[in-house]
């Protein structure tokens, strides 16, 4: 979360959607960061998928965060995608 948040676009947008700088300390306010970010195990990032549907979501974009950002993210999306479809 760090690195989108040191980002002028993404924390003038969170700040258009009413979240203040105390939010935006470090990587983020645990509260900032439970609302926008999907984490845990696949059957909690499944249930956030599901609540954007059941809120009239007719697709939901993912986007695997790492500690590394050198890594590819492609083991992590093929395990959540067999758990969503």
């Amino acid at each position: 979360m760090k690195r989108y948040l040191d980002l002028d676009n993404y924390v003038n947008n969170l700040r258009r959607l009413g979240w203040a700088d105390p939010d935006f300390a470090e990587a983020g306010s645990d509260k900032l960061v439970d609302a926008i970010v999907a984490w845990g195990g696949t059957g909690a990032i499944k249930a956030r998928i599901d609540e954007h549907r059941k809120r009239g979501a007719d697709h939901v974009c993912l986007q695997v965060l790492r500690a590394d950002p050198a890594a590819p993210p492609t083991a992590d999306l093929e395990r959540i995608a067999k758990t969503v479809f």
